[in-house]
């Protein structure tokens, strides 16, 4: 039985194996399809696969149609329904930062009525590097920036197999983690050259402010160590305790990953956004010494499939298309220009420079 991807009911069974238009091997015969099989179905262009027969379902049952929510992955239609939630998001943040200034608190139940419903939406959108593109706003850089770290810290989550309702609880301590800056005057978040050694100092304290505001908002403590502890490395030196290795507390280690990654693929006022691989790349050498590896590369292992299909820069100056990516040596996928191929883990001359999106 041949079918449409965007047919596809969950827990469907391929009568046989898929490739893509290159020769790849994508799926097995026999491989039941859910959300995380259809999105690389879809990430390698795959319209139709070939099902075996479906058994006829109850009248008591109702199917869930995984097409339904697969549109936006080949196409952004999710966006005009994000969208807002997203920036309202983000503008209720600058509301809770006012807030946590004025009463050292944040209302429990406004932060999970505005943090929710993005939640909710995020769980069928498997692309993230294109989606956060899409929704960047040129809002204020903190106030979007904790709505990221939320997003990514709730998509870490699932990905490191932690159930719905913890990833969406580490999500929200990842919206919080930066509360504490409401406390540290605009000029020196803001400031576009160095910091001095005291407007340093000054700055590191959000970590401490975020936890004070947070343990006096919220009944779970766990929330307040992610902002705590997401300046902390798993090599002592970070701040504010120079905790290392188990000590720091595993949300808080999701983080930190995300922390950094929504930073530098960002533009502040001190700095330019970084080119998209590169930041991944820096995450990856982080991951030896200052980083929690097995989060760092998961994070990693589950954003480097969004690249496929994207246009690349090569270091001679040749533009291709990434069209399969390796499961260990994450910056070496296949590429194709024209209709040649390069396998990156064989042509060690060559370097990505530049992903265009």
């Amino acid at each position: 039985m041949r079918i449409h991807v965007t047919d596809i009911i969950d827990g469907d069974q391929l009568s046989g194996d898929v490739f893509n238009d290159y020769g790849l091997h994508v799926l097995s015969k026999g491989t039941k399809l859910y959300k995380s099989e259809i999105s690389r179905l879809l990430q390698h262009h795959i319209d139709f696969v070939d099902i075996m027969e479906r058994s006829q379902p109850s009248s008591e049952e109702e199917p869930s149609i995984a097409g339904r929510t697969l549109e936006s992955t080949v196409n952004p239609k999710w966006l005009p329904k994000v969208q807002p939630i997203y920036e309202n998001a983000v503008k209720s943040f600058e509301k809770f930062f006012s807030a946590a200034l004025e009463t050292g608190k944040v209302d429990d139940a406004e932060v999970t009525n505005v943090l929710q419903p993005l939640l909710n939406n995020l769980q069928l959108e498997r692309d993230v590097v294109s989606m956060l593109l899409l929704l960047n706003t040129q809002d204020d850089y903190t106030y979007q920036h904790s709505v990221q770290v939320g997003m990514l810290s709730y998509y870490l989550a699932t990905w490191l197999g932690y159930s719905n309702n913890e990833a969406a609880k580490i999500g929200k301590a990842g919206f919080l983690h930066d509360i504490g800056k409401c406390r540290i005057e605009d000029a020196i978040l803001n400031k576009p050259g160095k910091l001095t050694p005291e407007e340093y100092e000054e700055v590191k304290r959000h970590t401490e402010y975020g936890h004070e505001i947070i343990l006096r908002s919220f009944e779970d403590s766990s929330l307040a160590l992610g902002a705590l502890q997401h300046h902390e490395r798993v090599d002592g030196t970070g701040y504010p305790g120079k905790l290392s290795g188990d000590e720091i507390h595993p949300i808080s280690k999701i983080i930190a990953v995300v922390d950094i990654y929504s930073a530098m693929i960002s533009a502040r006022v001190y700095q330019k956004e970084r080119d998209l691989l590169y930041v991944l790349r820096e995450l990856h050498r982080l991951s030896f010494k200052e980083l929690d590896p097995v989060t760092t590369h998961t994070f990693i292992k589950h954003m480097i499939p969004n690249f496929i299909g994207k246009h690349v820069q090569l270091s001679n100056g040749d533009i291709g298309v990434i069209v399969m990516t390796h499961p260990t040596e994450f910056f070496r996928p296949l590429i194709q220009i024209s209709e040649a191929f390069i396998d990156l883990t064989v042509e060690r001359d060559y370097e990505i420079t530049h992903v265009y999106m």
